[in-house]
């Protein structure tokens, strides 16, 4: 299958020329060891595997240096949350415009094509469903100039096939620049699948143009961590173990026993004789510092101590100072809390 079919991007880029050579190229760069990489890279790109070559794989905002441009509490002195990674690009057409292939990451479901940009700061977008491990993860692409033609949700992709073509399409008053172009990537879990049920009753004033398919729906991982991780244990590396091992921002109690990310990601589920012997009366929540759940303890009524519907039971105060940016929860004297964004996560997680 070529990249694209003629038409309106063989008009628009003096084109891709090599752009097939080009993934060609790429593929053994990643894939040219004895384990074959679940993820790949999204374009040709791999200065990311290239001590010191940050500058030249990550985009930063303006003014500001590379590492704004990776996931993170990145931004705005760490007060702003940046959920993927922004990859330059290697080459361009003739009016300067990002011309690098976009490419799948791993084997997967397209979910998602959204190709009106200015129904999003995503631009035009993409999101493709992955199982990695028997964990079921997402992939996002974002800014995109134009995603492949007859591209849309249902179809199977395979891994380093061409899905897009990076741009810099966003719906934001600063809009994208020509020399900061590039591919906005996530690597996501879902929260809910009834977000766009959640979204109305909590933001009743508010548009949701994309369904369950929003971004606010997603809570990001970070690629550069697991690219690395996964390059470097080969098949050692295991996605669920990666998702345990992240740092606890706080533990959270609710009342509840029955919602959907209980059905989507059971391995993350601590197993609790006592619970499984008396009933489950709630759940205890480890989140990291984006919120997402990293362990899951069922309890009984009897190790149930509050009252309380939502508890915050313990905050793990460096790690929130490392990365206070998802502002998840909020210190008032000597006493912590959630903060609006953290009640509205467990909101969105139990719905």
């Amino acid at each position: 299958m070529g990249p694209f079919s003629a038409g309106p991007l063989n008009r628009r880029v003096s084109t891709l020329r090599g752009l097939s050579a080009g993934v060609i190229f790429f593929l053994p760069l990643v894939c040219g060891t004895a384990f074959a990489q679940v993820f790949q890279l999204p374009t040709a790109n791999h200065a990311l595997f290239e001590p010191g070559q940050e500058e030249n794989y990550f985009v930063p905002t303006v003014g500001k240096t590379w590492s704004s441009g990776t996931f993170g509490c990145v931004r705005s002195g760490g007060w702003q949350m940046h959920e993927g990674l922004d990859i330059r690009p290697l080459t361009h057409d003739r009016k300067g415009e990002p011309a690098d292939a976009i490419l799948a990451t791993a084997d997967g479901t397209v979910v998602y094509v959204s190709s009106r940009p200015a129904l999003s700061n995503y631009g035009n977008y993409l999101v493709i469903r992955h199982q990695v491990g028997g964990m079921e993860i997402y992939s996002l692409y974002a800014h995109l100039a134009e995603i492949r033609a007859g591209l849309q949700a249902g179809q199977s992709v395979k891994a380093g096939e061409t899905i897009a073509r990076m741009g810099r399409t966003a719906n934001t008053r600063e809009g994208i620049s020509k020399e900061r172009g590039h591919l906005h990537f996530e690597l996501d879990l879902m929260v809910n699948d009834n977000f766009a049920q959640w979204y109305r009753g909590t933001f009743p004033d508010q548009r949701n143009d994309h369904g369950n398919w929003n971004g606010q729906n997603f809570l990001g991982v970070d690629p550069r961590q697991i690219l690395l991780e996964q390059r470097h244990q080969g098949a050692g590396f295991s996605l669920l173990k990666h998702l345990q091992s992240q740092p606890e921002l706080c533990r959270v109690l609710v009342r509840k026993t029955n919602f959907p990310w209980l059905r989507r990601y059971p391995a993350l589920v601590a197993p609790n004789p006592i619970a499984q012997k008396e009933g489950i009366a709630g759940y205890e929540l480890a989140l990291n510092f984006n919120g997402l759940p990293i362990s899951i303890v069922p309890l009984a009524a009897s190790e149930i101590k509050s009252k309380g519907k939502v508890v915050l039971l313990s905050v793990n105060e460096a790690e929130y100072k490392k990365n206070p940016g998802c502002r998840l929860v909020a210190k008032t004297g000597s006493r912590w809390a959630l903060a609006r964004n953290g009640a509205n996560l467990v909101s969105l997680l139990t719905y």
